[in-house]
């Protein structure tokens, strides 16, 4: 079987856009960088479950904003819409299905938003919310929204803010207005930049950048709160020179946490215990240089890590029974990638 991937970049050098590449599960390799929609920086995007709606952010010419796009008879992707104006891109996008909205976190304004979407891809800002506050960290003189998104439950939004060390919890109604629900302080210099929620919607874990610590938390889904139960390193004690945490996934079985560190340039792997922490596993350099994004296949067979410096995908094949990476393919080429999509 062969799985389709979806590549956002930053278009500083190389790149022109989006790529696709495709994952052969059976020969268990990467082939076929594609590009596939050429736009400014699509430095994080989603699709449609059916795979013919693509949502990215994008930055071009002084402008910033999201832009949408249909797929088209030759399989690449064709501009439908666009909400830009002047000034910083978003950082995340996020595709609400069900009720037919886009969010978005803007790390440089400090801002989550709504747009309202439909099948042609239209955008149409429905709702904004500044973030105010820093925190201890020279990167936290000013908020820093890094991550807006459901809830597995789809009755909340959360977002990470980097810049002022909270996670906070909104409701979204059907026509794409917010209101608050509750907040949340991390320890000063966290700086939470995604997060993940166990597939039992009981425990949920934030990544912070600055401080490269994965905070476990429990989950209460009737009020929307997260309450915390542990906080553990993802760099070994003897790293002492730069890190940043990055990206943050979890298996569909529930059974394990990963997390790629730039710096310290791996993947660490965690084990979930029953009280919801996380036990260490191991790190597994992933063979490039920054490795901002990696998702876990469908199947969670495989892991792909892009790598946004050293313009190279890593494949590794997952053993599910302890979680552990084996390296599969270290020099597939692909331009400053920082966002990894399996098409759904």
């Amino acid at each position: 079987m062969t799985q389709k991937v979806l590549l956002g970049t930053y278009t500083k050098k190389d790149s022109k856009g989006v790529y696709s590449i495709e994952l052969d599960q059976e020969k268990k390799q990467l082939s076929n960088l594609e590009l596939v929609a050429e736009v400014g920086n699509p430095t994080y995007l989603d699709i449609s479950n059916d795979g013919e709606t693509l949502y990215t952010v994008m930055k071009d010419n002084g402008q910033g904003g999201i832009v949408s796009f249909k797929k088209n008879e030759e399989g690449t992707f064709t501009e439908a819409s666009v909400n830009a104006s002047e000034g910083s891109s978003p950082c995340y996008v996020a595709y609400d299905e069900t009720r037919q909205l886009v969010y978005t976190a803007n790390y440089h304004d400090g801002e989550v938003a709504v747009y309202k979407t439909d099948s042609e891809g239209s955008l149409e800002l429905t709702d904004k919310i500044k973030h105010s506050g820093k925190s201890v960290h020279e990167n936290q003189k000013s908020a820093h929204a890094h991550y807006f998104n459901l809830t597995p439950d789809n009755q909340y939004l959360i977002a990470c803010d980097l810049g002022t060390d909270e996670v906070i919890t909104y409701e979204v109604n059907d026509e794409g207005k917010l209101s608050e629900v509750d907040v949340i302080s991390v320890a000063p210099g966290t700086g939470p930049r995604h997060i993940v929620f166990h597939p039992n919607e009981k425990y949920a874990y934030v990544f912070g950048e600055l401080s490269s610590d994965i905070l476990a938390y429990a989950y209460n889904s009737e009020s929307g709160t997260l309450s915390h139960l542990q906080t553990i390193s993802s760099i070994p004690e003897e790293h002492t020179e730069f890190n940043g945490g990055a990206a943050i996934r979890i298996s569909n079985d529930g059974h394990f946490v990963y997390a790629s560190n730039r710096g310290h340039d791996s993947i660490v792997v965690y084990a979930v215990q029953e009280d919801g922490t996380l036990a260490l596993v191991e790190y597994v350099p992933t063979e490039g240089e920054i490795p901002r994004d990696f998702n876990l296949d469908p199947s969670n067979q495989f892991v792909v890590v892009g790598h946004q410096d050293s313009d190279n995908l890593t494949l590794f094949e997952r053993d599910s029974e302890s979680g552990k990476l084996t390296l599969l393919q270290k020099d597939f080429y692909a331009p400053e990638v920082v966002c990894v999509a399996f098409v759904k």
